[in-house]
């Protein structure tokens, strides 16, 4: 972004970290799924590394985010979707002031919740 006092930069690692944190805040996600694609395995990420599970894109100052969720057993799982894209769209687009042009979900698995 460019303002009147110069440019603002901010790093795709850090919108994914604040991404993944307000996901986490979502009823229904239990965590990010980190996918392996030379065995095709999915496993749970832990919170230091939950940017893996997340891909943010910017092209024209607009955000791309791909999220890779797993699930809890049981919840509607576009009822879990719809809650995470308007959370993570309002609170990305306070955060960063940039606009997001479309949030991807790819649900890697379903986890039962003790």
């Amino acid at each position: 972004m460019n303002t009147h006092l110069g440019s603002i930069v901010i790093d795709n690692e850090v919108i994914a970290q604040y991404a993944g944190s307000v996901a986490m805040e979502c009823f229904g996600i239990v965590g990010m799924a980190g996918v392996n694609v030379k065995d095709g395995l999915v496993r749970l990420l832990k919170m230091d590394s939950i940017t893996r599970g997340i891909s943010v894109t910017v092209k024209n100052n607009k955000l791309t985010l791909d999220f890779h969720v797993i699930v809890a057993y049981g919840v509607s799982i576009i009822a879990v979707s719809d809650n995470l894209v308007s959370n993570v769209k309002y609170k990305v687009e306070e955060f960063t002031g940039m606009e997001i042009e479309k949030i991807n979900i790819f649900v890697e698995g379903v986890r039962v919740i003790d």
